[in-house]
């Protein structure tokens, strides 16, 4: 995930996730402070927090509009990532530090609501479901070299391929990104 993601913010705390078995537990993620960072990836227009302790993961949590970041103490923060299945726990150095994350999940989590509004915007005009059926309820001319029918057949037939090619290109674009 390196190249085509920007970091945002980083800084320096210590991870922890929520014991799944228990739910209240803190089990921290390494002995010693972490760098945790905020990600924009401008392919896929999603902002990340990653931390990665030695050569995995430890956090990679995709920031939705209805994320809340909460100070639990002066030093502590936490958020519940619902795709990941968790609750992550980030213990700071200072209580500036603590802010300065916190105001900045404030921000990244504004820019992904504007992002899923720009890209739901953006469905709505390359979405082929609305725009075809324009010239497909064309009525068919009664006389036709085909006989009456056919040509109707022929022409949502061709409004069918239209669609399913939109769909490959979307797939395809999606897979890529």
């Amino acid at each position: 995930f390196c190249c085509r993601e920007q970091p945002i913010f980083s800084t320096r705390a210590h991870v922890f996730q929520i014991d799944p078995a228990t739910k209240r537990n803190w089990i921290p993620a390494s002995k010693h402070a972490l760098t945790v960072s905020y990600f924009y990836d401008a392919t896929r227009n999603v902002y990340r927090i990653i931390s990665v302790g030695g050569t995995k993961a430890i956090i990679n949590s995709t920031i939705t509009p209805n994320m809340t970041f909460t100070k639990t103490s002066q030093k502590f923060g936490q958020w519940a990532d619902s795709r990941a299945n968790t609750v992550y726990g980030l213990g700071f150095a200072s209580e500036q530090h603590l802010s300065q994350f916190a105001e900045k999940f404030q921000e990244v989590k504004e820019a992904a609501r504007l992002a899923r509004e720009k890209s739901q915007d953006k469905t709505e005009l390359t979405n082929p479901a609305l725009s075809l059926p324009s010239h497909q309820v064309l009525p068919s001319p009664i006389i036709s070299s085909n006989g009456p029918g056919e040509d109707k057949l022929f022409r949502s037939q061709s409004a069918d391929v239209e669609i399913t090619t939109e769909k490959e290109r979307l797939k395809k674009m999606l897979s890529e990104g």
